[in-house]
């Protein structure tokens, strides 16, 4: 049987409910293929080492499914199918004690995304949680690391969005099949995501989003990557599951601190009493991750301001949003004015609105 027979036979089984690693091991190990092992019978099943529940799963359920129309399916989505035999499985996430059997790909996984960093959060990101995702990201995609998130609201979908703008790579990990763009107002960023990275899952073609399936989806997430970046999360936020997960992998786990009146930072600040190493810029996950580029390397020069208007401008801004009416008033300038040297500013690189004529300096 060939190498392409037999991956049919995997995604097969992984429509079966229950038919996981281990069980896909015993099968492999008794019948040599996955091929015989669709074809047996109850019994054979039974003796290869599965409990009646599974091998009567997979008598029930296989009469339903096609192997070849799988193929043809994955063909039509343009998916690809990894099995954890193939080298271009990602080798990080086969160092995991539940790794899944198989992965579906739409996109491409290259070599460099082994150097990838899993970016989580709430999905009701504050202006603050969505600055300080496209600060650190921007600088961690300059070292060309790959951002791996859930494509969820929030802080998920701003980690996606700042890699693309800074022209780098990044990855989304689905809870269901890829077929099935959750939630449905990211399908363009989705789009975005295949031409500059890859959409993964390990559930088949059709399978709908549930909650069950995202701790599971997490756990790819951290298994994947070098370490998890926690930015605002609550104490019951899914974002924590995946922090968790990443110490039991033995990955580690950043936090973003923040106020202690918010509750979207609770999480975080929680975290980094556990020990997650706090984070104030992309410069203490490089340093702590040992990788090539250090704090130097990443030091921005300041802005020169063009004129006085820039000068008086630059003065009174920050990192914390400033309303453009208190700056007008600060620096005692007109509306219009202001207005302008903000607009020249932003384009220069040097000023941001962060929403609502709220505007921050760029580091």
């Amino acid at each position: 049987m060939t190498a392409a027979d037999e991956l049919k036979y995997w995604i097969a089984f992984s429509r079966i409910p229950g038919i996981g690693r281990v069980r896909l091991s015993q099968l492999r190990e008794y019948f040599n293929t996955l091929g015989q092992a669709w074809e047996a019978s109850g019994g054979e099943l039974k003796k290869a080492g599965l409990d009646s529940k599974s091998a009567d799963s997979i008598i029930h359920l296989r009469a339903k499914i096609s192997p070849n129309a799988e193929i043809d399916n994955l063909r039509h989505y343009k998916v690809k199918a990894l099995t954890c035999d193939s080298p271009d499985y990602p080798q990080r996430l086969r160092e995991i004690y539940d790794y899944p059997p198989i992965l579906y790909i739409r996109g491409s996984l290259l070599p460099e995304d082994e150097c990838c960093l899993a970016v989580v959060g709430t999905r009701r990101a504050t202006v603050y949680g969505k600055q300080v995702t496209e600060e650190i990201v921007a600088e961690l995609v300059r070292n060309r690391i790959t951002i791996v998130s859930g494509l969820a609201r929030g802080i998920d979908s701003a980690a996606h969005h700042a890699t693309l703008e800074s022209s780098g790579r990044t990855l989304a990990v689905f809870g269901c099949g890829l077929d099935i763009i959750y939630p449905a107002e990211n399908a363009r960023l989705a789009c975005d995501i295949m031409e500059h990275g890859a959409l993964i899952s390990e559930y088949p073609l059709g399978i709908r989003p549930k909650a069950d399936n995202f701790p599971r989806r997490n756990r790819i997430m951290s298994g994947m990557s070098l370490g998890v970046l926690v930015i605002e999360a609550d104490e019951a936020s899914g974002a924590l599951i995946t922090a968790h997960q990443a110490a039991e992998q033995n990955r580690d786990v950043f936090a973003v601190p923040g106020s202690i009146l918010s509750p979207t930072s609770r999480g975080t600040n929680h975290l980094i009493q556990e020990g997650a190493k706090l984070v104030r810029n992309a410069v203490d996950i490089l340093e702590e991750l040992n990788l090539a580029m250090v704090a130097q390397q990443l030091e921005m020069k300041e802005p020169l301001p063009a004129d006085e208007t820039e000068s008086l401008l630059l003065k009174q801004l920050s990192n914390e949003p400033a309303y453009i009416d208190e700056v007008c008033r600060a620096c005692g300038l007109a509306m219009p004015l202001v207005s302008s040297a903000l607009a020249i500013m932003e384009l220069k690189g040097m000023v941001k609105q962060v929403g609502s004529m709220n505007y921050v300096l760029v580091r």
